[in-house]
Order: C-alpha cells, then sequence, then structure tokens
C-alpha cells in the first residue's frame, strides 16, 4: 500500500489540496509500531496547521470588517459633524450667542476664550456683523475672548494705517459707542504690544486710530464737502503723545495712506462674501503663482460648488478670478521659491489652457491663460485640508475625455 515517504507525500498533497484529496489514505497493516506513530503524527500535525489557516482567515477577515465599518462609520461622523457646523454658523449669524451656545453643546467647540476666539478670527461662514456684535458685549467671558482675538492679530512692522486695515477686515466695527470703545482700547494695546517704543502710551495709539478712522469717513465720505489736508489733520493731532507731538512725517504718511486707498471695511449690505458665498466647503488666504507674469500674489479662496474663486480682498464683492474644477486634478508639488505647494492641472493635456475667467484692473473679465494653477499654502496641515477639499469638488464629464481626444485628433489631421 505504499511506504512511509509516499503515504507522507500523498498526506502532504492532501494538506495542499484538501477539496482535491478529502480522504486520507488508509494505514497499511505491515507498518511498525514506531512508522504508524510517525504517520499519526504528521496526520496530526497536519490537522493542526489546517485549524491555525481557518483562525487566520477568520481574524483576517473580522479585521478587514472592522476596518470597513470603521471608515464608514468615520465618514459618516464627518458628515455629521460638518452638518453641525453648518446650522452652528447659520445660528451664529442670526444669533451670536446662540451660536455660540450650540457649537459648544454640540461639542463642535471648547468653552474657552482661546477657541471661541480662533472660531471667530477664521470667520468662515460668518457674517461679519454678527462677529463685531459679538466682541463687543460687555461680558467678562465675551471680554476676554476680544483679547484673545486680538492677540490674534500680528502687528508686527506695520504701520498703524496697515494695522487698522487688518484689524477692521475681521468683522464689521458695530454702532454702539461703548462696544467701539472697547474694540479699539483692545486694538491699541496689542498694536503697541507688538510695536514697543512708537508711542509712549497705548492712549495715545487709542486717539490716533480714532482720528484716523475718522480721516477715512471725511475723505471717502461724498456726503462731507470739508475735505482735510494734511496740515489739518497734523495740526488735530498735535499734543496728543502724551502732551507731546508726533513726528509730522509720520502723520503725513498716514493720511497720505488713507488718502490714496480708503479703508475697506465689510459692508452690512448683504453683498458681503458671507452671504454671496454662504457655508463654503472651505476659505482662506493663499498664495496663486500668475500665469503669464509669475509673480506670486496673495488672495482669499473660496471653495464652494464645485468652483475655486479668489478674491484681492475679503471685502471684495466680485471674485478676480473663477475656476470651475470640472475635469481638473490636483497634485502635491515641491517649489523652490515657495513651500507647501499644490498644483490644479488638466491630466493628459499638460497644455491645454484651463477654462477659467479673471476680471482684469479696468474691469473686463477675460478668459485665464493658465495651463496650471500653482497655489502655497501658509502651513504643511493647511495644504493636505485644501487638497483633500478640492479632491472631493472636483467633478468629472463622462463626454470630456472623448471630446477632447476628438480635438486632439482633428487638430493632427489639420496639421498634416
Amino acid at each position: 500500500m505504499g511506504t512511509v515517504s509516499e503515504l507522507c507525500a500523498s498526506s502532504f498533497q492532501a494538506f495542499l489540496c484538501p477539496t482535491v484529496c478529502p480522504a486520507a489514505p488508509a494505514v497499511p497493516d505491515d507498518l511498525t509500531p514506531e512508522e504508524k506513530q510517525e504517520l499519526e503524527n504528521i496526520r496530526r500535525r497536519k490537522q493542526e496547521l489546517l485549524e491555525d489557516i481557518q483562525r487566520l482567515k477568520d481574524e483576517i477577515a473580522e479585521v478587514t470588517n472592522e476596518i470597513e465599518n470603521l471608515g464608514s462609520t468615520e465618514e459618516r461622523k464627518n458628515m455629521q459633524r460638518n452638518k453641525q457646523v453648518a446650522i452652528g454658523r447659520k445660528k451664529f449669524n442670526m444669533d451670536p450667542k446662540k451660536g455660540i451656545l450650540f457649537l459648544i453643546e454640540n461639542d463642535l467647540l471648547k468653552n474657552t476664550c482661546e477657541d471661541i476666539a480662533q472660531f471667530l478670527y477664521k470667520g468662515e461662514g460668518l457674517n461679519k456683523t454678527a462677529i463685531g456684535d459679538y466682541l463687543g458685549e460687555r461680558d467678562d467671558f465675551n471680554i476676554e475672548v476680544l483679547h484673545s482675538f486680538v492677540e490674534l492679530h500680528e502687528f508686527t512692522d506695520l504701520n498703524l494705517v496697515q494695522a487698522l486695515r487688518q484689524f477692521l477686515w475681521s468683522f464689521r466695527l458695530p454702532g454702539e459707542a461703548q462696544k467701539i470703545d472697547r474694540m479699539m482700547e483692545a486694538f491699541a494695546q496689542r498694536y503697541c504690544q507688538c510695536n514697543p517704543g512708537v508711542f509712549q502710551s497705548t492712549d495715545t495709539c487709542y486717539v490716533l486710530s480714532f482720528a484716523i478712522i475718522m480721516l477715512n469717513t471725511s475723505l471717502h465720505n461724498p456726503n462731507v464737502k470739508d475735505k482735510p489736508s494734511a496740515e489739518r489733520f497734523i495740526a488735530m493731532n498735535r499734543g496728543i503723545n502724551d502732551g507731546g507731538d508726533l513726528p509730522e512725517d509720520l502723520l503725513r504718511n498716514l493720511y497720505e495712506s488713507i488718502k490714496n486707498e480708503p479703508f475697506k471695511i465689510p459692508e452690512d449690505d448683504g453683498n458681503d462674501l458671507t452671504h454671496t458665498f454662504f457655508n463654503p466647503d472651505r476659505e482662506g488666504w493663499l498664495l496663486k503663482l500668475g500665469g503669464r507674469v509669475k509673480t506670486w500674489k496673495r488672495r482669499w479662496f473660496i471653495l464652494t460648488d464645485n468652483c475655486l474663486y479668489y478674491f484681492e480682498y475679503t471685502t471684495d464683492k466680485e471674485p478676480r478670478g473663477i475656476i470651475p474644477l470640472e475635469n481638473l486634478s490636483i497634485r502635491d508639488v515641491e517649489d523652490s521659491k515657495k513651500p507647501n505647494c499644490f498644483e490644479l492641472f488638466i491630466p493628459d493635456n499638460k497644455d491645454q489652457v484651463i477654462k477659467a475667467c479673471k476680471t482684469e484692473a479696468d474691469g473686463r473679465v477675460v478668459e485665464g491663460n493658465h495651463t496650471f494653477y500653482r497655489i502655497s499654502a501658509p502651513t504643511v496641515e493647511e495644504k493636505e485640508e485644501w487638497i483633500s477639499s478640492i479632491k472631493a469638488a472636483i467633478s468629472r464629464d463622462p463626454f470630456y475625455e472623448m471630446l477632447a481626444a476628438r480635438k486632439k485628433k482633428v487638430s493632427s489631421i489639420k496639421r498634416q
């Protein structure tokens, strides 16, 4: 009936192909007790190995199932969280305190002045008037949030007008005098902290800040007929530096800055970006490389409705450019001049101009001339978040590749 080695081979073949050879061969009668024991050991070991393999299969199936369930659970959690955040923003725009309370109760915001200040500073989907109203409240906690909010602004090495421009872009000043007083006091303290030695005291900074805001109104409000001159502005601010005068060159430069460019203060007229692009997928400051002229410019980007919009200022009512994301791809790239870069491009058509439009300086809307859009984010984390958000917003036209291939074929025939 076969030698021990033949039986071992047969047993091993049955182990490898149990469905082909399911039955174990019978034990020959002429085997010695030692040979019978050896054969029994082989069969037992085979059975143990089969049981081990089955356990491993079961464990792998269980882990795979857990991973799949975890992925779908996390996705559902993220979708639910994003939905609640959108509800919280909408509630904030209608009633700031109720909106903050909703976000805290749903564990979307920590009940700390620092976390709330960060939420207001980012301002994604928030009404600028609502931000100003919340920051101007006289409650002790709101005042702490105000100071935390102001500390998020970096005013180092900025002149006072530049700092005010940045500060007044982040919210809309409320109409109540006491609220304005608290907010401007906090601003003056932060400016002096960032620029020690520029003014004798925070009171000087506070008074001059109000003088600049009033100058902005006098120079650019069409209802004000008597426009102040630089000399009058200088004269109005004599003695405010703890009894002394500020340098005339400083005051003249501040005057010229306001005269040449008024403050871009958010208007509460329903055309603010927070209304026009309510609840976008993502928004924030990024650097964009030019198309023909390869210079980097800082732009405010908004991602919504499968399009990427960019603006010169957050208060602009019209975008400087619109990039439809249909049939585009996105990739991480290295750039020798800027960190944290990524690109939007047309796959398999590197020389084709991307379908987009932009507004020229004279107001004309023209087609874009980018074969790719290279963009730089402030941090690695923000770059990854932008890439992820844009990938999710890219749509595909099933006929696009067919049309592109047909155009390419026609063009090659014409060249022949």
